[in-house]
């Protein structure tokens, strides 16, 4: 019995580790924000002077992030940004293929975020918000 206590435990500490949380990040000078502002700043509506970045189509992270802060699933979101581009509205943010790549943007930029794992935090960028 106490082996597989020990190796339901050691399972279920893997499983926290593989996958923190999604988190929006932006430069270590960057202020804090809203969840609202975020959706907004993810759809194309919020602050223009912002650069906002994505993962690329397919990200497990990009998923889980749509998820919690736009309300929209990769259909919707995809659905959306043909519209937008369609009647002219706006243009989808620019994409970048990892978690390094998006912390290398979001990094040399103020005024950029992001989004990445938690678990790919380092101190070349800061959490805005936890969804």
């Amino acid at each position: 019995m106490k082996k597989l206590l020990s190796v339901l435990a050691l399972s279920m500490g893997v499983a926290f580790t593989a996958s923190a949380g999604v988190v929006v990040i932006g430069n270590p000078a960057a202020a804090d924000m809203s969840l609202a502002d975020a959706k907004k700043a993810f759809l194309g509506k919020g602050n223009s002077s912002l650069v906002v970045y994505e993962l690329d189509e397919g990200n497990a992270t990009r998923t889980e992030f749509h998820s919690a802060v736009t309300g929209k699933s990769d259909s919707q979101l995809k659905a959306f940004w043909s519209k937008q581009v369609f009647t002219g509205k706006g243009n989808p943010p620019a994409t970048v293929s990892s978690a390094a790549a998006m912390k290398s943007a979001v990094a040399s930029n103020p005024s950029a975020i992001g989004y990445i794992d938690e678990a790919d935090l380092d101190a070349s960028v800061k959490v805005i918000l936890k969804p």
